[in-house]
């Protein structure tokens, strides 16, 4: 009997690197609260977009406390032209009961949940923030925070901008005070945003480009450090207000979609 012959489809594991590492390098940050809009620049500059450093750090601002929220990095993101994603893991403002339902008004459950706390100023400025993300156009999901996630992210070529606890990334003593000195038992755990920018597979571990100077793991703001450990300091992020990847990418980029 003469049977067909069978074409052979390569496999989707043929195609998938083991390893990548996306184009792009990370300036200091000028202060101990810009780490944000450095990181914001880094991304701007992987897509040619060569906006200086200290209009990007005017126009985002900063929060009365120091610092800032992803989503305000990506609302300028959004009015410069570019699309905007955030994954969201901060269950201090979003419910996950909004993502599981179809049909929900996320910026009408915001202002809800706004009014309900209104004593919560950090809350209060991140639904000030969000209600703009959402105005502008912006997308929220939210979705476990897996390997896969963030594989495939950066498969497609977009650097994911994340706010997370450094604390945790650092496993650093915890900062007490105004010059937020390493206090192990008066001190809370510390916000900071850094660039995810390549994977191992083989070796479980990232590229992280970290703005900040004095991180522990070398001075050349770029190193390798297991998923495991991003992907946890990333939840932890939740203590900030933080624990969220941001993705930009420009608008005339051939769509690729993301998860």
């Amino acid at each position: 009997m003469n049977l067909p012959v069978l074409r052979q489809t390569p496999t989707l594991v043929a195609e998938i690197p083991d390893s990548l590492r996306l184009p792009m390098s990370m300036e200091a940050q000028p202060d101990g609260t810009t780490c944000g809009p450095t990181c914001l620049h880094a991304v701007y500059r992987y897509w040619n977009d060569a906006d200086p450093l200290q209009d990007i750090i005017t126009r985002t601002g900063r929060l009365e406390p120091g610092g800032t929220f992803a989503v305000y990095l990506a609302c300028d993101a959004l009015r410069r032209g570019y699309r905007a994603t955030i994954y969201t893991y901060n269950l201090n403002v979003f419910d996950p009961s909004w993502f599981a339902r179809t049909n929900v008004d996320l910026a009408q459950r915001l202002l809800l949940q706004s009014e309900a706390k209104a004593s919560d100023q950090r809350l209060q400025w991140a639904t000030q923030g969000y209600l703009q993300f959402l105005q502008l156009g912006g997308r929220l999901r939210h979705m476990d925070l897996s390997r896969g996630l963030i594989h495939n992210m950066l498969r497609r070529k977009h650097p994911i901008l994340t706010g997370l606890s450094s604390t945790f990334l650092y496993r650093t003593p915890r900062e007490y005070g105004p010059n937020d000195l390493p206090d192990d038992v008066r001190g809370t755990p510390a916000g900071h945003f850094v660039v995810i920018a390549g994977y191992d597979i083989d070796r479980g571990k990232v590229l992280v480009l970290d703005p900040y100077q004095q991180n522990p793991y070398g001075q050349s703001h770029e190193y390798w450090i297991g998923i495991d450990r991003v992907i946890g300091a990333i939840l932890l992020g939740i203590v900030t207000h933080d624990a969220n990847l941001l993705v930009i990418h420009p608008r005339h980029r051939p769509q690729q979609a993301l998860p």
